[in-house]
């Protein structure tokens, strides 16, 4: 995750400039004028795919996907999701699911009962295969959920391999927090690890995956996963993403983490507890905590969040759609969790069966149709060391404006947001946003001299490209 926060505003007057910079340094609120601090972190030794800088995620619930919830049904979707243009299509577990202690009546995709199968209700391992098979031909990636910090509590290994577990005082299994469902499994036991290295590469050699989101990544010892993906890039260039966000997961083993806490501020910015200043904060801290290829997932919903947390809409109102094209355009990777590109507003249900309404409900589709498009296409937007820093733009006596550009030599994006619930005036006073532009969404034209009076509606945005 790559973010660089260049404040230019020649045409402010010398005091003017000095009192605005006194204030911001009295608050925290750093400057950088330059492209990189001194001392920038070192670059990880993480080796990203070559595909991977400028791709969208979408996320799978093949369960609540369609009424049969199966395989083949969901993959009647795959060219409406290649016509959108996401990239990545990411799986949430298709293992058999536990019986023992069992949530709902069908019970939680992250208690595994065999790490080598398929859930019956799915459908065929061959019929995955084949799932995968057809999405490459049609250009999309694909990566599965992998849950290594716990089983199912009637997992194979309780009966082959006991000791694969940790034990409480008496010898009964143990699970963490309120998953009285699965058992953790004991990292100290070396022939855990090798089991487990075993069957992730059993999905890459057999199902020809491209990679794994790894559930709940940091409760599992690093060196488990830096020994995992040496021994898988052996056999393919994986894209590996870490439920967490911890930096030494990055270092070797993951290609990308969660961004949880930016996601957790865009929530409270909805609710207008945060200010423009937090959002520089979060940015500068990262930029002098990671290394320029490093890659953040940005999100505005997936699985947990939806369902535990309410919908992107319970919890960001009328914002919903500001922050959806504002995880677009920082640096970083953006999520969709499916039923988001048609508006879907409804808590799906997580151990029962249930299903999406594909009714496009608000112009959605293309909405995330033409902002994957601009991900893809503009190179200053792409993920980690290949896509462009943030420059800021300071709005004096609007506070509630933020404005940044990223560019490189050959492409550019200007973006403008009003985080606030009240329509806003502002000057947008800066020589790099002279020139003329196309809206990306509405396809309107802006001509900008450099000191250009704009308002923005409550939550309104501006993504702009340059004409070419």
């Amino acid at each position: 995750m790559h973010s660089l926060l260049k404040i230019k505003e020649k045409s402010l007057g010398a005091i003017s400039k000095m009192l605005i910079i006194l204030a911001l340094c009295v608050t925290l609120y750093l400057v950088a004028c330059s492209p990189r601090p001194s001392g920038e972190p070192k670059p990880f030794a993480v080796e990203h795919p070559q595909w991977v800088y400028p791709v969208t995620i979408y996320e799978v619930n093949v369960r609540q996907f369609t009424p049969e919830g199966t395989f083949e049904a969901f993959a009647k979707h795959l060219p409406r999701l290649q016509e959108l243009g996401v990239d990545i299509l990411w799986f949430m577990p298709i293992y058999p699911i536990g019986e023992i202690n069992r949530k709902g009546t069908l019970g939680s995709y992250y208690s595994v009962k065999d790490y080598k199968a398929v859930n019956p209700e799915f459908g065929t391992l061959d019929d995955f295969k084949a799932l995968v098979a057809q999405a490459h031909k049609l250009g999309m990636k694909v990566i599965i959920d992998w849950v290594a910090n716990h089983s199912s509590r009637d997992n194979v290994w309780t009966q082959t391999n006991p000791d694969f577990y940790m034990r409480d005082s008496t010898g009964n299994l143990v699970y963490q927090y309120d998953w009285t469902d699965v058992a953790k499994l004991n990292y100290d036991n070396p022939k855990l690890r090798e089991a487990m290295i075993d069957a992730l590469k059993f999905w890459v050699k057999e199902a020809d995956i491209d990679g794994f989101r790894c559930d709940v990544a940091f409760l599992v010892p690093t060196d488990f996963w830096n020994e995992a993906t040496h021994q898988l890039r052996k056999i393919k260039p994986v894209f590996m993403l870490a439920e967490a966000e911890h930096i030494e997961l990055l270092e070797y083993a993951f290609n990308a983490e969660y961004g949880w806490k930016f996601h957790h501020m865009m929530n409270e910015m909805a609710k207008q507890k945060l200010t423009v200043e937090d959002f520089d904060r979060y940015f500068l801290d990262t930029l002098a905590t990671y290394p320029k290829n490093a890659i953040k997932m940005h999100f505005t919903s997936n699985h947990d969040e939806n369902s535990w947390n309410g919908t992107e809409f319970e919890r960001m109102g009328d914002a919903a759609k500001t922050f959806a094209a504002l995880s677009f355009v920082i640096p970083g990777m953006p999520l969709i969790y499916n039923g988001q590109e048609v508006g879907f507003n409804r808590r799906l249900e997580f151990f029962d069966k249930d299903q999406i309404d594909w009714n496009d409900q608000g112009g959605f589709e293309n909405f995330y149709k033409e902002l994957i498009s601009l991900k893809k296409n503009n190179t200053a937007l792409w993920a980690a060391e290949k896509g462009a820093d943030m420059e800021r733009i300071l709005t004096p006596g609007s506070p509630s404006i933020y404005a940044f550009v990223r560019r490189n030599d050959k492409d550019k994006v200007l973006a403008i947001f009003n985080f606030s619930s009240n329509p806003v005036l502002f000057n947008l006073t800066s020589d790099i946003t002279a020139g003329s532009y196309n809206d990306v969404l509405t396809k309107e034209q802006f001509t900008f001299s450099g000191n250009d009076p704009i308002t923005l509606q409550p939550w309104g945005f501006l993504i702009l490209q340059p004409v070419k």
